[in-house]
């Protein structure tokens, strides 16, 4: 199997105990835990000063101090379907937003008859009296159709450097889905802020496509970055009994969910046709068995020795994360991360300071850090 080509040694490291312990070390890192207390935190955006906004899938929205203090939940946030996978998603912050104080939330939107799908909105945040609040609240983008279900609803957003906002939705368990270019479940769409579609975009004039779309074929990305090195948006989404894969999908292009797959049903028979078709990408990296990621981000900073220009990706069923290191758009090393931690990790994020922070999706959440000594 093409699983992985090659393992430098792991790490093991340990979270730092809330009781004021002393945490476990090896080699030359350490896990601090900054904040606690969230259920089910989802994702991570660092604000200008250092303070971060954090989603709780319940449906919650809190800044978090620089002291590690969660605050009360900000006011304003939609109403989200709250069931299996579904929830308040990613957050994000507009490029302008030490200007405009605009940021975006993805998240599972109910409809009618029990129906629900992945939305976008966008909203202003204002604090004052020491109370955080979104004004302003516009639904930018809705998948079609809705459908039911509480699973695979993707969605983690990602701007370009262009400005675009690039988001990432889950077939919603409906696998036929993900190639009907008339709906846009299992696809990457691209906008514009403001939920308009760009001029250039792959299917705008093709009929009988949506405008929206940008790649198709997908089955549940989670996963969402601009590599800094190319400029390009890069995904990874959950495969089923294995086949997890890294992607970076380009304009107009299939990759393949569920004609070619390199996992198998949970039932463990065949998906699709194989493991290839022409027409169809492949996928730059791919995990069999699964790890079932989640988060990703590109590390830019210089606090680890070598970690400059890795990908780093968060597992949830194998509660790790994930360093890949990468030789233009080759992945050609994995040294898996936090194997004793036993803590799913849902989102990983370089802060201002360099360090990374990773959200463990649990129901006494926490932020971490990983330090060196």
């Amino acid at each position: 199997m093409r699983r992985a080509l090659g393992l430098l040694a792991a790490l093991v490291l340990a979270p730092l105990s809330m009781a004021g312990l002393p945490p476990t070390e090896s080699g030359a890192y350490t896990v601090e835990t900054i904040a606690s207390g969230l259920e089910h935190p989802w994702s991570l955006a660092f604000l200008p000063d250092g303070r971060m906004l954090v989603t709780e899938r319940p449906g919650r929205l809190r800044v978090i101090g620089r002291d590690g203090k969660p605050g009360a939940p900000v006011t304003g946030v939609p109403e989200v379907y709250a069931s299996g996978q579904g929830g308040l998603l990613d957050v994000a912050l507009d490029p302008g937003f030490a200007g405009n104080r605009l940021i975006y939330l993805s998240y599972a939107e109910a409809g009618d008859n029990g129906l629900a799908g992945t939305a976008v909105a966008r909203a202003r945040l204002v604090e004052r009296d020491g109370k955080a609040s979104l004004q302003q609240l516009k639904v930018i983008f809705r998948q079609q159709p809705k459908t039911p279900g509480g699973n695979h609803f993707g969605s983690r957003l990602a701007f370009a450097p262009d400005g675009k906002l690039f988001v990432t939705l889950g077939e919603r368990q409906q696998r036929d889905h993900a190639q009907k270019l008339e709906m846009t479940l299992g696809k990457v769409i691209r906008i514009a802020p403001d939920g308009s579609v760009p001029a250039d975009n792959p299917f705008r004039t093709r009929q009988g496509a949506l405008p929206q779309i940008w790649s198709y074929g997908h089955r549940n990305p989670q996963a969402a970055a601009i590599n800094p090195a190319s400029g390009k948006l890069w995904i990874v989404e959950h495969g089923a009994r294995g086949g997890d894969e890294v992607n970076v999908p380009l304009a107009g292009r299939n990759y393949g969910w569920p004609v070619i797959t390199y996992g198998r049903d949970y039932t463990g028979f065949k998906i699709g046709e194989g493991t290839a078709k022409p027409g169809m990408e492949q996928p730059i990296y791919y995990w069999d068995p699964s790890i079932a990621p989640s988060g990703m981000a590109f590390y830019t900073g210089n606090r680890y020795p070598g970690w400059r220009g890795s990908l780093l990706v968060g597992a949830l069923k194998d509660q790790m994360l994930v360093r890949l290191s990468l030789d233009g758009e080759r992945i050609v090393a994995e040294e898996r991360l936090l194997t004793d931690l036993k803590q799913r990790i849902r989102d990983v994020r370089q802060g201002p300071d360099g360090w990374v922070y990773l959200l463990t999706d649990e129901d006494d959440g926490k932020v971490l850090r990983v330090r060196g000594r």
